[in-house]
């Protein structure tokens, strides 16, 4: 069974779902590969308590990585990607050649890697905004290019506001 619940952030709504009580979403408003709403379930804050504080905890500055459970629903392939991307640390890139390689696979394989990375559905928590592409740059992201800046400085301990 699955439910939602929407919080505030540093980098807007975010809209977080669970499936049978584990965090199996966290989306941005606006964000591309967002699913429908309807496919968020129930409302109800009761399964997000601790979500909640992770997060306020990492937007004030005192967490660097998650404890939450959560539960990916995607391809094997993209499952293997996004529980790569859980060990990129934090305030730290790496491009997406780069986790194609940590994955086993060759440098064709980055493409792959990017879809996969753009189809995360575990925003923040799931660092897919530490992805960048292979000279540094800020290529793509689901959120928004200007949030993905606001985060990789944020974790860097560049920037205090978005917009």
């Amino acid at each position: 069974m699955r439910c939602h619940t929407v919080v505030d952030s540093p980098v807007g709504k975010l809209t977080l779902v669970a499936t049978d009580g584990v965090l199996s979403g966290l989306y941005m408003e606006q964000q591309r590969h967002r699913p429908q709403q309807e496919t968020f379930g129930h409302w109800d804050g009761e399964p997000f308590g601790e979500v909640v504080k992770e997060l306020d905890e990492y937007f004030a500055g005192d967490r660097t990585t998650f404890d939450v459970p959560v539960t990916f629903h995607g391809t094997d392939f993209q499952r293997t990607v996004w529980q790569a991307l859980c060990d990129i640390p934090y305030g730290e890139t790496v491009s997406y050649g780069e986790l194609a390689l940590r994955l086993g696979k060759t440098l064709t394989a980055s493409r792959a890697v990017g879809l996969a990375n753009g189809k995360n559905p575990i925003s923040i928590i799931v660092p897919c905004h530490r992805v960048v592409g292979s000279t540094g740059d800020l290529t793509g992201y689901g959120g928004g290019i200007e949030r993905k800046r606001f985060l990789l400085d944020f974790e860097r301990g560049d920037t205090l506001s978005y917009n």
